[in-house]
């Protein structure tokens, strides 16, 4: 349906991203007639981007910030026509607020055409030479076979060939078997690193899918478990997480998190082995020992140090286990070490999961709600919500469309300041504060089979914000990696070489909104607002403190999330009772081919898949890629 063209009447009318795209999913499938809207592209704050993508999406992030305000008022005097008497509107930010501090690096060289040609004649000459030199050496062995028998005496090249390869019958000479001793043999060719160039990143730019926002899905969590209810796990992918690590004093460890991984480990002695497993142990039913837990309300980092554990351990349970902040009360840390544990062994050796494609992939996943009756749209918005007596009636749209709605949803960054009142291989790698004034740094490693980037490695460095992002993660991308004061220099042969060279970084402030509490917003009472992404590392503040509990006010007789039928038990309501293989025959007789007949023309596959394989997305904390 044409964005220009849609229904003048919805249920709901939802705008945002990854909490509301649940909504959206949960309202269409008990039969809610459903608008839902997203600003520019799937996923919002929530998206994963190819290079390229992302590269236009900071071009239009500075196109914003350039805007005037006069820009806005001529809009505006476009769609106050639409308002009646005695109506008043509540304005909405046309572009997004939530993104600050925005900063880019290159460090990744073009190389001169000049130095790629020299290169090459270098290269070739070498070759040239080796070749010259093993040809003049078979030419000296082929006449000591020749000398051997008088009848051959000049064979051709492929009789001389074959003759080599065959094994002989006969007993040959010793002459023909052995090499001369003092024979040169030639020098082996240098291998020469390949740079990745700026150029070649740009080339590769589709293949990297990079997210806005760091997050895991913890296996047990719920939203893994409301992927699973709801059918919509058929839609995506997804990987176990390789290992957990630590820096620890400049190095980094590998976090021993599971019985295997706790007894296999060499950096534990036996004692601190025993002492683990017995306080992992303890965590899994601490509720169930009320008698060794009285520091409920002390912090969780002064009640490690009371059980006698060793610095080491602490670490790993408090920085990676827990994975915690010193103002982290006891019995929050305890379930948190509670949940990790129990997460694992469902889907591998750790807790984590990974979408493959990125994180943007579940609010695509979510989006099926056009499915059911819901109708989404891309770039395209809502200027402003039109009030009636404290309650919202109806919104009018990007295009000046009014439309009629019972219940706005709308995400956090649409809300202006004057309407809230005011009151954060895949690896995971935890990184404590280098001192007492910085925070604890989260980096998620993503290597190219996470369909996350070219060959090469993609890092996520996540932080609760103290200053800018540069200003909080700078201190830790220097002390982890090699930043090069020149685009294409190259660390030293003796020097940070077990360092890996960064191309291109890429800095920005996101507002983390989820510590506001509802009433702070000055908005009718059918108008309800998602935060956007929080500082945790999983994603169950959106789906039980968001998705559901909005659903819950929307409407609370409802099942959320009920499973969504498999495509097989759809019956299609028409002229008659039509099955859906029949409504593909039409298809293909109308198009003048069949599905039989593409199967035909292909090589038949190993493994069918009967799912279609996912796609990468089309286009305060502090983050850096």
């Amino acid at each position: 349906m044409a964005a220009d063209n849609l229904p003048s009447e919805f249920d709901v009318v939802i705008v945002g991203t990854l909490t509301e795209s649940v909504i959206a999913a949960a309202c269409s499938r008990v039969g809610q007639r459903v608008l839902h809207l997203d600003r520019n592209y799937y996923a919002g704050n929530w998206a994963s981007f190819t290079l390229n993508g992302l590269l236009s999406w900071i071009e239009e992030y500075k196109a914003q910030q350039e805007k005037s305000p006069d820009d806005q008022t001529d809009v505006e005097q476009e769609w106050r026509e639409k308002i009646e008497e005695g109506e008043e509107v509540l304005t909405l930010n046309s572009v997004d607020s939530t993104i600050s501090n925005l900063e880019v690096f290159t460090y990744a060289e073009e190389p001169e055409e000049e130095e790629e040609v020299k290169a090459t004649s270098v290269g070739s000459v070498l070759i040239d030479s080796l070749a010259a030199e093993a040809k003049e050496n078979s030419s000296s062995s082929t006449e000591a076979q020749n000398s051997s028998g008088p009848d051959d005496t000049t064979p051709d090249k492929d009789d001389d060939e074959e003759h080599q390869h065959q094994e002989p019958e006969n007993e040959q000479t010793p002459e023909t078997q052995e090499e001369p001793e003092n024979e040169p043999q030639p020098e082996p060719v240098p291998e020469v690193k390949k740079k990745i160039t700026y150029a070649k990143l740009i080339k590769e730019g589709r293949r990297f899918n990079i997210d806005l926002v760091s997050k895991l899905l913890y296996s047990r969590g719920l939203l893994v478990d409301l992927l699973i209810k709801s059918n919509v796990s058929r839609y995506a992918e997804f990987k176990n997480l390789s290992r957990i690590l630590t820096c620890r004093n400049g190095k980094i460890e590998q976090v021993p998190c599971s019985r295997a991984d706790v007894f296999g480990s060499k950096q534990l002695s036996m004692v601190e082995k025993r002492m683990l497993m017995k306080f992992l142990t303890f965590c899994l039913d601490f509720e169930q020992h009320p008698e060794e837990f009285q520091f409920s309300q002390k912090p969780f980092w002064d009640y490690l140090r009371s059980r006698s554990l060793t610095e080491n351990l602490q670490h790993f349970v408090f920085s990676s286990i827990a994975m915690v902040d010193q103002e982290t009360l006891t019995e929050e840390g305890l379930r948190a070490t509670q949940h990790f544990l129990r997460c694992l062994g469902r889907y591998g050796n750790t807790p984590f999961l990974f979408p493959l494609y990125g994180l943007g992939e579940i609010p695509q996943c979510f989006c099926m709600c056009a499915v059911f009756g819901g109708i989404y749209c891309l770039r395209h918005s809502v200027q402003c919500l039109v009030v009636d007596k404290e309650s919202g009636k109806a919104v009018i749209d990007t295009h000046g469309q009014r439309i009629s709605c019972s219940h706005l949803v709308v995400e956090d960054g649409y809300i202006r300041d004057e309407q809230r009142t005011r009151s954060v291989n895949i690896s995971l790698v935890t990184v404590p504060p280098l001192d007492s004034s910085s925070p604890a740094v989260r980096m998620v490693e993503l290597s190219s089979s996470s369909m996350t980037c070219m060959p090469g490695t993609l890092v996520h460095l996540t932080c609760s914000s103290v200053g800018s992002a540069r200003e909080d993660l700078e201190p830790v991308i220097s002390k982890l990696f090699y930043v090069p004061s020149s685009p294409g220099e190259e660390p030293a042969p003796c020097e940070e070489e077990q360092k890996p060279v960064t191309l291109w970084i890429m800095f920005f402030n996101m507002r983390d909104s989820s510590g506001l509490d509802p009433s702070c917003y000055t908005l009718p009472t059918n108008v309800h607002v998602c935060t956007g992404p929080d500082a945790s590392l999983g994603n169950d503040y959106s789906i039980t403190l968001q998705a559901e509990s909005v659903f819950r006010q929307l409407l609370p007789d409802e099942e959320f999330c009920p499973p969504a039928p498999n495509p097989e038990d759809i019956i299609y309501d028409g002229d008659g009772t039509q099955t859906e293989g029949a409504a593909f025959q039409e298809a293909g007789d109308a198009l003048g081919t069949s599905a039989a007949g593409e199967e035909e023309e292909e090589e038949p596959q190993e493994n069918d898949q009967s799912e279609e394989s996912s796609e990468p997305a089309a286009s305060s904390e502090s983050a850096a890629q």
